[in-house]
C-alpha cells in the first residue's frame, strides 16, 4: 500500500519572540493595529507593499498602515514574500521549496509549491537553502497580518534575497517580472536605519524614503551608499531589505506609482532611549496610476514619464543654484522637443524639505505657462521667497529634498459628492479670495471631507468655516514625485 507523505510545515519559529504565541492575544494585537488605520485610503490595484519586520510592539503600527492600504476583497492568486537573510549569505535568492505550509499561532498558510519549484528548476539564480529560512523572521512576521486582513490568505512564495551583485538582482527581477501583474501581490519586508541616534535616523530615513518614493533604483542605491559614507554612527545599514527593494524597483516603470504611507522609528514608541533606534517605513506600489477607491487618475493623457520627472527635478535644483549664483531663472530652449509634456501649460507646486521638515513651498495655478518654466520659477520662489522661512543658503543645498506636484487641469464641481479625499485637491474661490489644499494634505491629517474643505475655506481662503458653501469649488489631481 502506497504511503502518502504528510505535508511539510515550516513552524512558527518567531512566536513569543517577535510576536505573541497566544492565538487569541495575537488576533487582538494585530486587529488593534489594523484598527488604527481603518479610515486610511484603500487601493484596489496594489501591486506591492514595503513593510517593516521588527517586533510588533515597535513596528506593528507601521506594518498595519501597509496592510490596510489593500482592498481586502481583492482576490490575489498568490503572494510573493521577499525579504533579506539575517543569518546566511547566499549570493543569490533562496525559495522555500520544501515547506507546503507556514505555521503561525493563527493557523497554516499554504505555499505555492509549484511556483517555488519552477523558480528553482528553471533559473540558476534561485536556489533552496534550508538554513536561509529556518530561523528567518522577516517573512514569518508578515503572515499574521495577512491572516487577519484576508478572509483566506492566497498561497505564498517565500523568497529570501541575499546578494549585492547588481547583475544578479537584475536577473532576479527579470524572472519575477512576468509574475508582477494584477493577479499577484508582492510584499517586500524591510526595516530601515539600524541603531543610529533618533535625530540621525529621522534624517537618514527621510532621504531613503524619498529615494524609494521616487521609483528610481539608481537614486535609491546612491542614497544608501551616501548614508553609509556620512560618517554618522551606525548608518552602514539604512535598509536591511535593500536587495529585495532593489529587485522590486527594477520591475517598476512609469505605469507604477510609489505611495509613501507612514514612518516611525523605535524612539517614537519607546521614549527612554533615543541613542539607538531602528527606522520603519511603509509604502504601497500602485499599478496604472490608480488612486484611492481604485479609480484611475483623470487626464490619463497627462502622464509624466520617469525621464520627464527627472528633468523637472534637475530644472528645479538648477534654478535654485542659479539664484544663489546671482543668475536669473533661465528659460530653457524647448528641451523639450523630445519631452513634449514639459511644454504643457499647467500648474505646479514645488516643496522643499530638509531632514524631513518643510523648508519652503510655493505653487502656481493656471494654464498660462509651460510646465518647465513654472517648475523653475516655483523652485526659486520656494527657496527664497516663502515668507515662513529664511532664504535657503548654499550650505543647505546638499540637504534639500525637492518634491514637485504637477497639477492636472481643474474642474468645477457643484457638490462635495464629486470631491474625493486623497485623490483630489480642492480649490476654493470667491471674489478676490482663494485657497487650496493639495491632494496629499488628506494623507497628513485625520479630517473628514467636510472638515478639510472647512479648514481650506477658513485657513487658506479667509472666507470663514462655511464660506465655501457659496463659493466656486474646483477639484484637480496632482502627480507627485
Amino acid at each position: 500500500m502506497k504511503q502518502t507523505l504528510a505535508p511539510s510545515v515550516r513552524p512558527a519559529t518567531q512566536a513569543n519572540r517577535f510576536y505573541t504565541g497566544d492565538a487569541r492575544e495575537l488576533s487582538e494585537e494585530v486587529d488593534s493595529f489594523l484598527a488604527l488605520h481603518k479610515d486610511d485610503a484603500k487601493y484596489n490595484h496594489v501591486a506591492a507593499l514595503i513593510v517593516p519586520h521588527a517586533g510588533y510592539y515597535f513596528s506593528g503600527n507601521v506594518a498595519a498602515s501597509a496592510y490596510m492600504a489593500i482592498d481586502a476583497k481583492k482576490q490575489y492568486k498568490r503572494i510573493f514574500l521577499l525579504g533579506p537573510s539575517h543569518h546566511e549569505w547566499l549570493d543569490g535568492a533562496s525559495v522555500n521549496t520544501e515547506a507546503d505550509y507556514y505555521a503561525t499561532p493563527l493557523g497554516k498558510v499554504k505555499v505555492d509549491h509549484e511556483t517555488a519549484i519552477k523558480l528553482t528548476t528553471d533559473y540558476t539564480d534561485f536556489i533552496y537553502r534550508p538554513e536561509a529560512h529556518d530561523r528567518e523572521h522577516c517573512l514569518e512576521v508578515q503572515l499574521p497580518f495577512l491572516q487577519r486582513r484576508f478572509k483566506e490568505v492566497p498561497p505564498i512564495v517565500p523568497i529570501v534575497i541575499s546578494t549585492n551583485d547588481y547583475d544578479k538582482l537584475k536577473r532576479l527581477s527579470h524572472v519575477l517580472k512576468p509574475y508582477f501583474n494584477d493577479e499577484n501581490l508582492f510584499v517586500i519586508s524591510s526595516d530601515f536605519s539600524h541603531y543610529p541616534s533618533y535625530e540621525d535616523a529621522c534624517e537618514a530615513d527621510a532621504k531613503t524614503g524619498k529615494a524609494v518614493e521616487s521609483g528610481d533604483v539608481e537614486k535609491f542605491i546612491a542614497t544608501i551608499n551616501a548614508n553609509a559614507r556620512s560618517g554618522k554612527r551606525n548608518l552602514h545599514t539604512s535598509a536591511c531589505g535593500e536587495f529585495a527593494i532593489i529587485t522590486l524597483m527594477l520591475m517598476l516603470d512609469n505605469q507604477y506609482e510609489v505611495k509613501h504611507l507612514m514612518y516611525q522609528n523605535s524612539g517614537d514608541i519607546d521614549n527612554h532611549d533615543h541613542s539607538r533606534v531602528v527606522g520603519y517605513h511603509s509604502f504601497a506600489i500602485l499599478r496604472n496610476g490608480q488612486n484611492s477607491s481604485g479609480q484611475t487618475q483623470a487626464n490619463t493623457d497627462f502622464a509624466l514619464s520617469a525621464e520627464d520627472k527627472k528633468i523637472l527635478k534637475d530644472i528645479a535644483l538648477q534654478s535654485i543654484k542659479d539664484s544663489l549664483n546671482g543668475k536669473s531663472v533661465s528659460v530653457r530652449e524647448s528641451p523639450l522637443q523630445k519631452y513634449p509634456m514639459l511644454n504643457k501649460k499647467c500648474g505646479a507646486f514645488v516643496s522643499l524639505h530638509k531632514h524631513g521638515h518643510l523648508r519652503g513651498c510655493i505653487g502656481h495655478f493656471g494654464e498660462d505657462y509651460p510646465l518647465h518654466e513654472i517648475v523653475a520659477e516655483m523652485a526659486r520662489t520656494a527657496a527664497f521667497e516663502d515668507p515662513r522661512f529664511m532664504p535657503v543658503t548654499r550650505d543647505e543645498l546638499d540637504d534639500l529634498d525637492i518634491e514637485i506636484s504637477v497639477l492636472t487641469p481643474m474642474r468645477r464641481i457643484q457638490s462635495l459628492d464629486e470631491f474625493e479625499l486623497h485623490r483630489h485637491g480642492i480649490y476654493i474661490k470667491k471674489g478676490y479670495r482663494s485657497g487650496t489644499f493639495l491632494p496629499q494634505v488628506a494623507d497628513e491629517v485625520n479630517w473628514t471631507k467636510e472638515e478639510l474643505v472647512g479648514h481650506c475655506s477658513q485657513d487658506k481662503a479667509g472666507l470663514g468655516w462655511d464660506g465655501w458653501k457659496d463659493a466656486e469649488l474646483y477639484i484637480y489631481e496632482a502627480i507627485v514625485f
